[in-house]
């Protein structure tokens, strides 16, 4: 995303004239009332934007100081996250839309929203059966299984603790390793297939993102019409 993010950190870059965190948390379901945001690199832009409440969400802050993956992430927010409550989990640089986000929660088992990649190998690959049961999830496999992928939402509780990920040769520790430990032990997790995903990592994505969400609005209203 350089030059773009030598001053701004990636979620706060602009869409339809809104940092892309901002699309996220106004998608967010309604019985989401509390966010918990992991900030890094030029964390103090997102802090100053959002505040500690922003509309009906109450926002608090974790300092990720080194990039040591998603698992690692997700374990600074330990303290906040309570015994037997599930929580939705997400990237701040993707958009998927309010709909997708509410039926990846609608479940009451842990859940993944999924999509199928033309370039699975980027991303954690999930096997699921016909029923939608995930058999098996793995990072940025060198030969992928399926062309399933997960999107980076997923629906979970502190039951992931348990599991803790391993280093990945990369010397990261991501959660799609904590989530393949879980479902050989046993645990359920469903794939909820999501009907639109954006990630945006790269200057062109904004682009694409700004059309797309044009084009949603527009179709709206037609159908309001």
């Amino acid at each position: 995303m350089q030059p773009l993010t030598l001053a701004t950190p990636k979620p706060m870059l602009k869409v339809s004239g809104k940092p892309i965190l901002e699309h996220i948390i106004n998608d967010l379901p309604d019985i989401v009332d509390e966010v918990i945001i992991v900030v890094g690199y030029l964390g103090d832009k997102i802090i100053n934007y959002f505040g500690s409440r922003f509309g009906r969400i109450k926002i608090n802050y974790v300092v990720q100081r080194e990039k040591l993956g998603t698992y690692h992430a997700l374990s600074l927010c330990r303290e906040y996250l309570s015994d037997g409550e599930k929580f939705l989990m997400l990237y701040a640089d993707d958009l998927h839309g309010k709909s997708n986000l509410e039926k990846c929660i609608s479940s009451e088992f842990c859940s993944l929203l999924v999509y199928p990649s033309d370039n699975p190998k980027k991303f954690g690959v999930v096997e699921s059966d016909q029923n939608g049961l995930i058999k098996g999830i793995e990072e940025k496999p060198e030969n992928p299984k399926t062309n399933l992928v997960s999107t980076g939402v997923l629906m979970l509780d502190k039951k992931i603790f348990d599991y803790p990920a391993r280093q990945h040769k990369n010397g990261e520790y991501y959660l799609t390793d904590s989530i393949d430990q879980m479902i050989k032990a046993g645990h359920i997790f469903l794939a909820a297939k999501s009907d639109f995903w954006l990630p945006i990592g790269y200057p062109e994505d904004l682009v694409t993102a700004e059309e797309t969400l044009k084009h949603k609005v527009a179709r709206l209203l037609e159908l309001h019409q």
